[in-house]
């Protein structure tokens, strides 16, 4: 437990480091979140043809408002939360990839349909907002990257038994 408690602060203290650097800021962090936005934003035209994606920006053609995604609401920090717990518990390589690989899919989803709540709480009523964005919100996909390691734990194959 302990090598898990220490490998695991290790992974964190580095990928957070790493996520801060200008070059990693500037050349995959922010691309990335324009992305979220698109992505977001594709999915709100099925319903809704008045929202465009500028950059970092959801925005309503009908109003004029919307919202900009900076950092810590791109889903990024919950990524590297679970990906430090994988790389730091005791498994199979294969079972490592698969388990980043679907929990990222897994907290950007929510982090899609987060996005989406927050942009049309935002046009609704600015206290919701603030409350859904600050409180709600920031706990579930937390809580979501915990969840989704602890089903990836259950779905390690056992020791001692053929994976």
């Amino acid at each position: 437990m302990l090598r898990f408690i220490i490998a695991f602060l290790v992974c964190l203290l580095v990928l957070f480091t790493a996520e801060l650097l200008q070059p990693v800021q500037a050349h995959v962090i922010l691309p990335f979140t324009a992305g979220v936005a698109h992505v977001s934003a594709f999915v709100m035209e099925v319903f809704d043809h008045n929202v465009v994606a500028r950059g970092n920006d959801i925005l309503s053609a009908r109003t004029g408002g919307g919202i900009e995604i900076v950092a810590g609401c791109n889903g990024v920090e919950a990524v590297l939360i679970l990906v430090s717990a994988i790389l730091a518990f005791p498994s199979p390589w294969k079972h490592k990839l698969a388990g980043m690989a679907i929990g990222f899919l897994a907290i950007q989803s929510l982090n899609v349909v987060r996005i989406i709540s927050l942009f049309y709480l935002h046009e609704w009523n600015q206290v919701w907002f603030d409350w859904f964005h600050l409180y709600l919100w920031q706990a579930l996909i937390i809580l979501d990257a915990l969840v989704f390691w602890l089903v990836w734990l259950r779905w390690l194959p056992r020791r001692g038994t053929p994976a």
